[in-house]
């Protein structure tokens, strides 16, 4: 597969695009067709004892295809097949067709943006990309994807003024619930472009637009850690898992015990007041307040 751009290896490194860029499009990609799966799998392909039979049972299902008689089930494992085989060509041939026979299924254009990627065919894989927006501006999915391509091409300022708009268009006249995973993907790109402040503020905005949501403050938490803030990451954690206090998040969990942060994984679940460090989030049109003080 061809190397990636410098730029490309720093996204996935950092936490911020991790969050948004990795584990919400991968897992939105596996279910449209087990492609992830199969890159998986594609990695340890060669040399492997099962290899062959996978060769023989991708021989049949294109025989089925080639006389017509494969299932949609089968086109669909038959792509998952020529992934593991690394056999990158035809599998972009097959999912441009299945993308043809299925233009209301969204997933699979993505799945083909991905693959062109893979490829190195970013004017491609943004043109695919380019094709779901137009039907419908804010499918997150496209665009993460589409903001990973434009980063990678250094075209970050061009992310972020349509991220920008994006997001003032779900913020009025009311607040909409896309705005949220926009917004997200704006801050995580403003921390790739170096302006840490403007994300933190951006994570405290949606924090008091989305009340009960815990994840802009476990994105906050996540980049007060790694400025070197350890007790404003205590603090933004703290918050976060007071969100849903009825509930367990792995991901706080996970988080925590990363940081080596075991007092607050066996903290009590509703956290002291909020220091100076993170300021209390100010919910859609209320008025400011002031700084919450530190607990005694």
């Amino acid at each position: 597969m061809p190397p990636r751009a410098s730029s490309a290896a720093s996204a996935i490194a950092r936490p911020g695009l991790l969050l948004s860029l990795g584990a919400a499009l991968l897992v939105g990609l596996s279910l449209a067709g087990g492609w992830w799966l199969g890159q998986r799998q594609g990695s340890q392909g060669a040399g492997n004892p099962g290899q062959a039979a996978v060769e023989r049972q991708a021989d049949l299902l294109r025989q089925r295809l080639a006389d017509g008689s494969a299932t949609e089930a089968e086109q669909r494992r038959l792509l998952q097949l020529l992934l593991v085989l690394d056999q990158q060509q035809e599998a972009t041939a097959l999912l441009e067709q299945l993308a043809d026979q299925q233009p209301g299924n969204w997933q699979l254009r993505v799945l083909l943006a991905e693959l062109r990627r893979n490829g190195n065919d970013r004017s491609g894989a943004e043109r695919e990309l380019r094709q779901v927006l137009n039907l419908k501006p804010d499918r997150i999915e496209a665009l993460q994807l589409l903001t990973l391509l434009q980063l990678e091409q250094g075209r970050g300022s061009q992310a972020q003024a349509q991220l920008k708009a994006l997001l003032e268009k779900a913020s009025k006249p009311l607040v909409q619930p896309q705005a949220l995973p926009i917004g997200m993907l704006l801050a995580d790109l403003q921390q790739q472009q170096g302006q840490r402040a403007e994300a933190a503020a951006l994570y405290l905005k949606l924090a008091g637009d989305f009340p009960r949501d815990p994840r802009p403050l476990l994105a906050l938490a996540l980049l007060r850690q790694e400025q070197g803030d350890t007790k404003a990451a205590q603090e933004a954690m703290a918050l976060a898992r007071s969100r849903q206090p009825d509930k367990r998040d792995a991901r706080l969990d996970q988080v925590a015990t990363s940081w080596g942060l075991t007092s607050l994984r066996k903290a009590a679940l509703s956290p002291k007041a909020a220091s100076p460090a993170v300021p209390t989030p100010t919910p859609a049109g209320s008025p400011p307040s002031e700084t919450a003080s530190p607990a005694p």
